[in-house]
């Protein structure tokens, strides 16, 4: 297993739309192996392969406090979602920002697990929005891009000055 470098806001490669995975191999295995122990290391509560750019749709997280309940979903799609609920956001590809982002309360997702196998799940409150927010990379979104033109305009500046510092 090895860390991954994690795409940081606003990388035009985060606008990237994923692939989906043909199959569940060992290549497959390996990056979610990579992208768990890069998501513990960082740390954070879920990582979407977009991030540390591997543009397949395979998203980690694990939002338990000892951190030894990963959740893997494999070309995860949103068969179902209902209500409104807002909840303060963060994301490792935008560190240290945290914004209000309205999301649905409840949704229900389907996805391949680690062995291939399809799941169905519903999911509400942190998962769900995590599910989401890790989703909205497949696509190509961040979510900064949920706040008003004002606040992306901001933290696009605060983290090119950060990028800027840090070389």
């Amino acid at each position: 297993m090895s860390i991954l470098p994690i795409l940081h806001y606003p990388d035009e490669r985060l606008h990237t739309k994923a692939k989906p995975v043909t199959a569940v191999d060992d290549s497959i295995r390996k990056l979610v192996a990579d992208m768990a122990e890069t998501m513990y290391a960082a740390p954070g509560i879920g990582l979407a392969a977009t991030q540390v750019d591997m543009h397949l749709r395979v998203i980690v997280m694990d939002i338990s406090e000892t951190h030894d309940q990963l959740l893997t979903l494999i070309n995860p799609v949103i068969i179902k979602a209902e209500g409104k609920a807002e909840r303060e956001e963060g994301c490792l590809s935008v560190p240290g920002i945290y914004e209000p982002v309205t999301r649905a309360a409840r949704i229900m997702v389907k996805y391949l697990n680690i062995e291939g196998k399809e799941v169905t799940q519903e999911a509400e409150g942190l998962i769900g929005v995590c599910i989401q927010h890790e989703m909205d990379h497949l696509e190509g979104k961040v979510f900064v891009e949920y706040l008003s033109r004002l606040k992306q305009g901001r933290i696009k500046l605060k983290m090119k000055k950060r990028a800027r510092e840090t070389m």
